[in-house]
């Protein structure tokens, strides 16, 4: 199977493989075993038949029941579903502020995005969807693959997907760029046209990722290294594994 970024379907655009980023001890993500996506609810009968084929066995759909139920999934054969809605339904910052202040969280004071992510992070509900989406990461057959998605696949496909590579050791400039790589696709969508993998590194190579939406995923970032000094205590202390886990994880998925 060829090791590409992006991959084509009729009804996805944002649908990509999260393998091959480099973390700063020198291995890489495997290629085909873990994917995020945009919606699933428009897949023809040919994308369905390429999930198979790919053996994704596993989808996380992140968005909230109305969603689910206006635009279900389009399930595939020998998929399980997996029901893990991100936002809580009170998402009030005044839940967080205490919280925040006690253990000297960050704040993100002008970045609007980045406030949104860390209430998200910070809530006991999302926090136990994010616990769901490891344990079927951590107990993923070794043959299959799982993909993850939202409805653009940007906000809470990009918090998973930031989670994932802080506990797979990437660094923050790659995180930030897998994140902004949405942006960079729903503009070649409009022309039909899926970047190549070499322009797709052009793309990354030039996006700068200390100011505007770069700044966004920092609310995943710069609040777990605040508020708990690196994402293998936040993983044990919030999600509730435990270094062993961790351990597991990274060998399952890096090489």
């Amino acid at each position: 199977m060829a090791q590409e970024r992006i991959v084509a379907f009729d009804g996805p655009v944002n649908f990509r493989d999260l393998g091959g980023y480099q973390n700063e001890a020198g291995k890489r993500l495997k290629w085909h075993k873990i994917y995020r996506s945009d919606s699933l609810s428009a897949l023809s009968d040919a994308d369905q038949a390429k999930l198979t084929a790919m053996n994704v066995s596993v989808d996380c759909d992140l968005r909230s029941a109305y969603e689910k139920e206006t635009a279900p999934d389009k399930l595939w054969s020998g998929v399980k579903f997996i029901d893990v809605p991100i936002y809580a339904e009170d998402t009030s910052p005044r839940k967080h502020q205490v919280y925040r202040f006690l253990h000297h969280i960050p704040d993100m004071k002008d970045n609007f995005i980045g406030q949104i992510y860390q209430q998200t992070l910070l809530d006991k509900h999302s926090q136990q969807m994010f616990s769901q989406i490891f344990m079927q990461l951590l107990t993923l057959p070794t043959d299959a693959a799982l993909v993850y998605h939202c409805s653009a696949g940007k906000d809470r496909t990009g918090m998973v997907s930031a989670l994932i590579l802080m506990a797979l050791g990437m660094d923050d400039d790659t995180i930030a760029r897998d994140y902004l790589l949405t942006n960079e696709l729903y503009g070649f969508a409009v022309s039909h046209q899926l970047p190549t993998n070499d322009e797709i590194a052009n793309l990354v190579a030039k996006m700068n990722v200390t100011k505007g939406e770069g700044t966004a995923i920092r609310g995943i970032t710069e609040t777990i290294r605040g508020g708990w000094g690196d994402f293998a205590t936040f993983f044990e202390k919030e999600l509730g594994f435990s270094k062993a886990d961790l351990t597991k994880l990274q060998q399952l998925y890096l090489e």
